[in-house]
């Protein structure tokens, strides 16, 4: 299996930019819990030979949960920087889910920035990030499988992953029926059954409860 790599930062690095962040989200189809969003740069002599045999940076979708947890640390402890961001419930059913991981965005974009001084130029998994201070699209690069391609991508991927797991076994203890420990707040049928069950709570996104209860009529 072909592993991220650094061809797309090297580029950046080569080109004068020093500070080049990978940023993904995760939660985003959810139908309960925030949705989190990590920034991710590394160094410009960062190499993946760096790496022993048992920490792999890929999608964090196409790693299990220890090899996600052994990447996280040794991602927090090597990167030049890296933030966390993410978006409420609350703002989540205010402004949408699209405005809601914008925020989250912006948010472990700033986080990370303050580490460093600011961040140069962003390399983003499929979507560009308005009104960033200070990176405009220009300074910005919207890659279709990111997380696939690039080791800053796929490492805010699993940041971001790691974190929001986290916090939905925290969430799941005062609502056990809806085993959030288990599928992190995703639809699953499990989930789908309490929902019907007991009803949603107000971790619960609005939208995404009311369309599946209108599908299930």
């Amino acid at each position: 299996m072909k592993l991220p790599d650094f061809s797309f930062e090297k580029k950046l690095w080569r080109k004068g930019y020093r500070v080049v962040a990978g940023v993904d989200e995760v939660g985003r189809g959810a139908f309960a819990g925030p949705v989190v969003a990590a920034a991710v740069a590394f160094a410009p002599n960062s190499k993946q030979q760096t790496l022993n045999s048992k920490i792999k940076i890929n999608d964090s979708k196409q790693l299990n949960s220890k090899r996600r947890e052994r990447a996280y640390f040794w991602i927090r402890k090597n990167a030049l920087c890296y933030g966390i961001g993410k978006a409420s419930v609350a703002q989540i059913n205010k402004f949408g889910i699209k405005k809601a991981t914008e925020i989250a965005f912006r948010k472990a974009i700033k986080s990370a920035s303050i580490r460093v001084s600011g961040i140069q130029y962003l390399l983003i998994d499929a979507f560009y990030i308005p009104y960033v201070r200070g990176l405009r699209r220009k300074n910005q690069l919207a890659i279709i499988n990111g997380d696939e391609k690039s080791v800053s991508i796929a490492a805010a991927s699993i940041i971001a992953k790691v974190y929001r797991d986290k916090l939905m076994r925290v969430l799941s203890r005062g609502n056990k029926k809806y085993h959030w420990d288990k599928n992190k707040g995703y639809g699953t049928k499990k989930h789908q059954k309490a929902i019907k069950k007991y009803g949603a709570t107000r971790l619960h996104r609005n939208l995404f409860i009311r369309n599946f209860v209108s599908s299930q009529v």
